[in-house]
């Protein structure tokens, strides 16, 4: 078994940032075609990594340019047809700090004007590829590309990977990363060769976050591992920001409808829309709105007598399925998507986006 492939069983492992993760699982089958297409001479020129968000697919994208640059350079994969190496050597490290020459990472920048993370990809994050494509490779291998988020690429942006794409270098790889690959041009999809990830089984989730997150009870993770879908990467992050509280505050307040307590829902949005909370608002928005789809998916399929259900939310949906149909309850939650969705890009008041959220689905069900 090649070193760095496995998470150690007796001890908790930091959650590392995926350029410096040598941990990898649930996705065997795609590191063994990468590696047979590689020491076949085939590996295509541009792959689109693509599946739910957090499931492992910018960490599959590092672990495989590791392997190319430790192949040219001072190190090389083991015999057991996955993509990893040595965490010691010295690729792994300059990968993991962001200082191998032969590596370009593009992902969304940092906007001092708003203070976070901008939006989308702009273009002259990806004219910088060109750029570097047009270099000779510092170590005589690949030359390494990997867009991270590559559906967030604007117009411009994406039209400038495109002229990439229609002529690219030798010996160069571009590698996106996808959880929304409709969002890419057809074009930008036609040119590259698609590696769809699954998320991982339940039972691996589980193993994942006993390992990450030792300190969870067991009815907490696997409330976490129901709520993140089999994504490791939102089960970490709902943990870390307080998730599962939050969920059961909007159960709670969803119960009341269609008369809610105001004092208890200004309350709530006091403490997530502070502008030091952004994982809490961001675990607030997105489980408002998986909390919406669920209940949809299940009304449609009259399923509220399964199994599956987290603590308090049968009786919340039967309540609020009683009130008005499923195709209505999912036009609104496509509006308050929407609505988050402005907020983020106009920079709008955030209390005021999940207080009107709140108010709307109050409506509906009165």
């Amino acid at each position: 078994m090649a070193r760095g492939t496995n998470l150690p069983e007796d001890e908790a492992v930091e959650v590392l940032a995926p350029r410096a993760n040598p941990h990898l699982r649930g996705h065997e089958a795609a590191e063994r075609e990468l590696r047979r297409l590689t020491e076949a001479g085939r590996l295509p020129h541009a792959i689109l990594l693509c599946g739910p968000r957090g499931i492992g697919k910018a960490t599959l994208a590092f672990r495989l340019a590791r392997f190319l640059l430790a192949r040219s350079g001072d190190g090389f994969g083991d015999g057991d047809g996955g993509l990893a190496i040595d965490p010691e050597q010295s690729v792994f490290h300059r990968v993991a700090s962001g200082g191998h020459a032969d590596l370009l990472t593009v992902e969304r920048t940092y906007d001092p004007r708003r203070r976070r993370l901008r939006s989308e990809i702009l273009v002259e994050d990806t004219r910088e590829i060109a750029g570097f494509f047009r270099l000779t490779a510092a170590e005589e291998g690949w030359r390494i590309v990997i867009v991270d988020g590559a559906e967030e690429m604007n117009r411009n942006a994406a039209n400038a990977l495109l002229k990439i794409l229609e002529e690219p270098p030798r010996r160069a790889l571009l590698l996106l990363v996808s959880h929304s690959p409709g969002r890419l041009l057809p074009t930008i999809r036609s040119r590259c060769r698609r590696f769809p990830l699954m998320a991982p089984a339940r039972s691996v989730l589980m193993q994942l976050l006993g390992l990450y997150r030792p300190e969870l009870a067991k009815a907490e993770a696997e409330a976490l591992a129901e709520l993140s879908e089999g994504s490791i990467g939102r089960a970490l992050e709902l943990a870390g920001a307080g998730g599962l509280a939050i969920y059961r505050s909007l159960l709670d307040m969803l119960l009341q409808m269609p008369r809610m307590d105001i004092a208890q829902l200004y309350t709530f949005t006091d403490k997530v829309a502070r502008p030091e909370a952004e994982d809490s608002y961001r675990a607030a928005e997105m489980l408002l709105s998986q909390f919406l789809a669920r209940m949809v998916a299940r009304a449609a399929r009259r399923q509220f007598e399964d199994e599956g259900f987290l603590a308090g939310e049968r009786e919340v949906m039967q309540r609020l399925t009683a009130r008005a149909d499923p195709a209505r309850w999912a036009a609104l939650r496509d509006q308050i998507d929407q609505g988050f969705t402005n907020t983020d890009q106009l920079n709008l008041d955030r209390r005021q986006a999940m207080l009107g959220a709140f108010f709307a689905i109050e409506e509906m069900a009165r």
